[in-house]
């Protein structure tokens, strides 16, 4: 989502092309998990401003709304702007650019990204919303059904840009998630809806169950969500105050319990509905800064905009997460790539 209370504020116009990649740490191992601790859960070992303000192959590269760990171990990072870069997974440098569309060859509000087991792309755009599978040349394959209730008014009950945002294979890739970033209309109890599909015949899906998720404030949407091999989630909230920055908060969540919602038409906070449990793994403002700079206020100059998130490993019981932001091809924003261990072992 390019969020709407940033580009009303913001200065128009491009920056000039900024380079900079922060060290991972000190060399000690012990040194450097204290030092680069965000929190008991969470460290971050460097992150990486290479990509900021520039173009590849007369594309802009920036706008990032998702991630996902492609079959060859690339990076494939979505464009909210209806482009889709192969990265290199060491360097991070593109490789590749593929320009995605409607069926009228419409560009779209592209925002979440699932690789499937095949290769094709699951990619969603915010606007209808809509889900389509496209192949690796940006051909559509298909298109999955969605709930009236999640599309955009008048059609349903969503706001325009605050719908499908995260998307995510569950294990074993029979069961595909997408998260909401905000409330629908009549949802007063303030809870985002999580809609799942479940595989058929041929690789298509179809609607399964759908779950309730509470973000810690109204002005927190979901921008991504990632699922665990154990069918946890990390979630992202995030959110942005003019004048003081971005919050973004990683969670560890669990929907194995949550009630169906998808038969409940307005959620209201009655009594009986199990929410997603979640717990907080880390308030990314309280990372070190490793001397991060920022073009415009926040708690921390580490932080901007993000909005993607792909687990890329697990390495001594810690999961390798990174996250992107979204630049919104703005001059006071930055695109940004953090690493970071998260360790996913609280209980609920």
């Amino acid at each position: 989502m390019r969020l709407r209370t940033v580009l009303a504020t913001a200065t128009a116009g491009l920056a000039a092309a900024t380079c900079l990649t922060a060290a991972a740490g000190p060399a000690n191992a012990s040194n450097s998990r204290t030092s680069n601790a965000c929190s008991s859960s969470v460290s971050i070992d460097r992150f990486s401003d290479a990509l900021d303000k520039t173009t590849y192959d007369g594309t802009f590269v920036g706008n990032f709304s998702a991630l996902a760990v492609d079959k060859d171990g690339s990076i494939a990072a979505l464009e909210d702007r209806s482009s889709l870069f192969d990265l290199n997974a060491k360097t991070l440098q593109p490789e590749r650019v593929v320009p995605l569309a409607d069926e009228n060859g419409a560009a779209l509000d592209s925002e979440g990204l699932a690789i499937d087991r095949d290769g094709t792309r699951l990619i969603t755009s915010e606007t209808e919303p809509s889900i389509r599978r496209y192949s690796r040349d940006g051909k559509i394959l298909d298109r999955l059904p969605v709930p009236s209730s999640l599309l955009v008014a008048p059609a349903g009950r969503a706001v325009s840009n605050q719908t499908f945002e995260g998307l995510t294979l569950l294990p074993g890739g029979h069961t595909l998630l997408a998260s909401m970033e905000y409330p629908i209309a009549g949802d007063t109890s303030g809870d985002v809806r999580f809609q799942t599909w479940t595989r058929t015949k041929g690789d298509h899906f179809k609607l399964a169950a759908q779950y309730a998720y509470k973000p810690d404030a109204s002005f927190l949407g979901v921008p991504e969500v990632q699922s665990l091999p154990d069918g946890r989630l990390l979630v992202l909230e995030r959110g942005f105050t003019s004048g003081v920055g971005n919050t973004v908060r990683l969670y560890l969540a669990d929907p194995r319990h949550a009630t169906d919602t998808s038969g409940i038409d307005y959620l209201t906070g009655q009594p009986g509905v199990h929410l997603i449990k979640k717990t907080l793994l880390a308030d990314i403002a309280d990372c070190p800064s490793l001397g991060a700079t920022a073009k415009q206020p926040q708690p921390n100059p580490l932080l901007d905009n993000i909005e993607g998130m792909a687990i890329t490993g697990k390495e001594k019981g810690a999961y390798k997460v990174l996250l992107v932001s979204d630049d919104n091809q703005n001059a006071v924003q930055t695109t940004r790539f953090y690493y970071l261990r998260v360790r996913a072992t609280p209980a609920f």
